[in-house]
């Protein structure tokens, strides 16, 4: 199971919090793995809030992973970057954070999934496995193709995308390694949200 099974990402659209309380609970609660994702912010208050992040993983013993910004995953010390289709490719931001950091990759089809996994990703996104509304992302593509996807490809398959209590279970049990969620564990209650994700998971991986 891929650093616990979830991944939370960050989501100021989901909830009126800070992104610092957000994270604090989300640790508290037991989530061992972090994507920081702010698309709008300047980047120096991206920074800032990266460093603020940063303490609070190293504290939890948990991963940091910066979206879409190489140079500061590099300045705050993240474990890694998730990368888009659009972002730099994998090679070139290899060459930036080196061999041991972390290096994911949104992918949306198998012929992404394939390019990403011979480029050398440690991980993929994929998705969006159901209808989402936390970011634009196209048509749902659905169990079926997440299956596919994983059975096509030997590196770990973070499934994403309007991922819920209700459906997680299906998502693993078609092969995913793990999920990737934000408005799920915002909306509502934070720490019992988590808890119901890390409950499904822990069973499902039995």
């Amino acid at each position: 199971m891929y650093f616990g099974g979830i991944c939370f990402i960050t989501d100021r659209g989901a909830t009126g919090i800070p992104y610092r309380e957000m994270v604090s609970r989300v640790l508290t609660a037991g989530i061992r793995w972090i994507q920081f994702r702010e698309k709008l912010k300047p980047r120096l208050k991206l920074y800032e809030q990266a460093m603020e992040i940063r303490a609070l993983t190293k504290d939890a013993d948990a991963i940091l992973i910066i979206n879409d910004h190489v140079d500061i995953a590099q300045a705050v010390g993240a474990d890694g970057i998730h990368l888009g289709q659009e972002d730099l490719p994998i090679k070139e931001a290899r060459k930036i954070v080196g061999k041991d950091r972390i290096i994911g990759i949104s992918t949306h089809n198998l012929e992404q999934a394939v390019k990403a996994e011979e480029a050398g990703a440690d991980y993929i996104g994929f998705g969006p496995v159901f209808h989402t509304t936390t970011k634009v992302a196209g048509a749902p593509r659905g169990i079926s193709m997440l299956k596919t996807i994983t059975g096509r490809i030997h590196i770990p398959v973070v499934a994403i995308g309007g991922i819920n209590l209700d459906n997680v279970e299906s998502v693993f049990l078609n092969g995913a390694d793990a999920v990737a969620v934000a408005s799920a564990i915002l909306t509502g209650d934070i720490e019992k949200n988590t808890a119901g994700f890390l409950k499904i998971i822990a069973a499902v991986n039995q």
